[in-house]
């Protein structure tokens, strides 16, 4: 009984393939490196999927938040929504929905944001990258700006795909995350 009692805080990541360390050898994504640094001080949950969009993670989050009592989360959404140009409005208002549940669960929360290519035209990109500010903004949450911002600009860190980093470029993603992650950690 005394161990549940003196159980580490979890860490819930909640996202998508850039999360879920798609393509990549298991244990070598991002999350899976966080919970190696984390080891004793936090038991990270990776609840990312990959595809998922921001109307799915809000579907999930609830259970998610009863079944796991995190004491962060860590809302890595909004990629897939942008790669199949769903409405930014509905974006928006999924990841603030989840925002607002996650820290009414008594819970710090982390709100990851995305960029898209240019050949989504102008317009929608400006605003979906503005999207993940306003919505922090708006909730009150930390915000990291661009998950992959260590990697954006160098090819030779995405697989054949162009849209998942390799696992070389995995410890760069995690320290980028630290930044603004540690300070949740207390």
């Amino acid at each position: 009984m005394s161990s549940i009692l003196h159980a580490a805080p979890v860490l819930l990541v909640f996202g998508d393939s850039l999360s879920a360390g798609y393509g990549v050898p298991q244990g070598q994504g991002w999350v899976a490196l966080l919970e190696k640094q984390l080891a004793g001080r936090y038991q990270v949950v990776n609840a990312s999927i990959s595809g998922e969009t921001t109307a799915g993670g809000r579907s999930r989050l609830d259970d998610a938040l009863h079944r796991f009592k995190p004491a962060v989360v860590v809302i890595a959404l909004g990629a897939n929504d942008g790669l199949r140009g769903l409405s930014l409005a509905a974006m928006r208002a999924n990841l603030a929905a989840m925002v607002r549940t996650a820290k009414g669960s008594g819970a710090r929360v982390l709100l990851a944001g995305m960029k898209l290519p240019p050949n989504y035209g102008s317009d929608y990109v400006i605003e979906f990258e503005r999207s993940f500010a306003t919505v922090a903004r708006q909730e009150k949450c930390a915000l990291l700006p661009f998950l992959l911002e260590p990697v954006a600009t160098d090819p030779a860190a995405f697989q054949a795909d162009g849209l998942h980093p390799v696992a070389a470029a995995q410890p760069l993603v995690l320290d980028h995350v630290w930044k603004a992650l540690a300070p949740l950690l207390r």
